[in-house]
C-alpha cells in the first residue's frame, strides 16, 4: 500500500475508483450522513445549501439529473421541491445507501448506475444539472463529462457543479498545521493515485487548475456565469477529511462552478 503522482487511464482509474467507494461506502454514510442529512442539498464541507444559496435557480417542474449522487440527498431535497430529478452514480455502494434514503423518506428518487463520462440520458432532456463534490474530481477527462452535461441540457439549462478548490492541490491534505504549508506544485496535473501491494490503483483522484475548469467548459459550449468560493463560516467546528476550522479561515476549500447552456 502506498501513495504517488503518475499517470492513470481511464479504465484504471473507473475501476479503481468503483471499488474504492464501494468499500468506503458504509463508512462515508455513517461520518457524513448526519451532516448530509437524508434529503438536504449540502454543496459542501462549508456548509453551504441550496435552500439559501439558490444556486440552481426555481427547481418546481424541472427536469434535473444529479452527476455522482453518492446516497442522494441533493436528489430527494429537489424532489421535495418538485423536481422531476434523476440520481447517477458509479458506486453500486453508494447507491445502495441512495436506496435505503429513498426508502427512509417515501422519496422514490430514480437512480441510475453509469460513470459521468458517458451519461445514459437523452439528449437534450434535461433542465438542470448538477454535482456535490460528486464525480467530476476522479474522471480521467472534464471535457468528456462537460461535454455529455451539455448534450443532456435543453437551450437555457444550467450546470451548477462543486469541487475541491484547486489551490488546495498545492497542500499537504491535512486539516492541522502540516495542511498550511505548500509542497505540491499548482501546475502538475499528474494525478494523486493510492496504490495496492500489486500497484494497481485503488484511489484516483485528478486535478485541474481554475484555468482547465474556465476552457473545458467553454469547450463544451457552456457558459461560467459565477464561481463562488464559500468562506469558512463563523462558529463552524466540523473537521471533515482536509476540510477544518484552521485552513478555512486562510484559504478556501471548495469551489462551485455556475454554468448555462446558451
Amino acid at each position: 500500500m502506498g501513495t504517488s503522482y503518475r499517470a492513470v487511464g481511464t479504465r484504471e482509474a473507473t475501476a479503481a475508483n468503483l471499488a474504492w467507494w464501494d468499500a468506503d461506502a458504509d463508512d462515508y454514510q455513517a461520518t457524513h450522513g448526519e451532516f448530509l442529512g437524508d434529503a438536504e442539498f449540502v454543496w459542501c464541507p462549508e456548509g453551504v445549501r441550496e435552500a439559501d444559496a439558490g444556486l440552481l435557480g426555481p427547481v418546481a417542474d424541472k427536469r434535473v439529473l444529479e452527476v455522482g449522487c453518492g446516497q442522494a440527498a441533493c436528489a430527494r431535497w429537489l424532489a421535495q421541491q418538485g423536481a422531476r430529478v434523476v440520481g447517477m452514480d458509479l458506486s453500486g455502494g453508494m447507491l445502495r445507501h441512495a436506496r435505503e434514503g429513498n426508502r427512509r423518506t417515501g422519496l422514490d428518487v430514480p437512480l441510475l448506475q453509469a460513470t459521468a463520462e458517458r451519461l445514459p440520458i437523452a439528449t437534450a432532456s434535461m433542465d438542470l444539472a448538477c454535482s456535490a463534490f460528486g464525480a467530476v474530481p476522479f474522471v480521467t477527462s472534464i471535457d468528456a463529462v462537460f461535454t455529455e452535461v451539455s448534450r443532456v441540457l435543453r437551450p437555457g439549462g444550467a450546470w451548477v457543479f462543486s469541487v475541491t478548490h484547486p489551490m488546495r492541490w498545492i497542500f499537504p491534505d491535512d486539516p492541522g498545521p502540516t495542511g498550511l504549508t505548500a509542497t505540491q506544485p499548482y501546475f502538475d496535473r499528474t494525478p494523486y493515485v493510492e496504490v495496492g501491494e500489486d500497484g494497481e490503483a485503488t484511489y484516483v483522484e485528478y486535478h485541474r487548475t481554475l484555468g482547465d475548469y474556465v476552457r473545458a467548459l467553454a469547450g463544451a459550449g457552456l457558459t461560467l456565469e459565477d464561481l463562488i468560493e464559500p468562506e469558512w463560516p463563523e462558529g463552524h467546528t466540523r473537521t471533515w477529511g482536509q476540510w477544518s476550522p484552521l485552513r478555512g479561515k486562510l484559504f478556501p476549500g471548495t469551489a462551485i462552478f455556475r454554468t448555462r447552456k446558451p
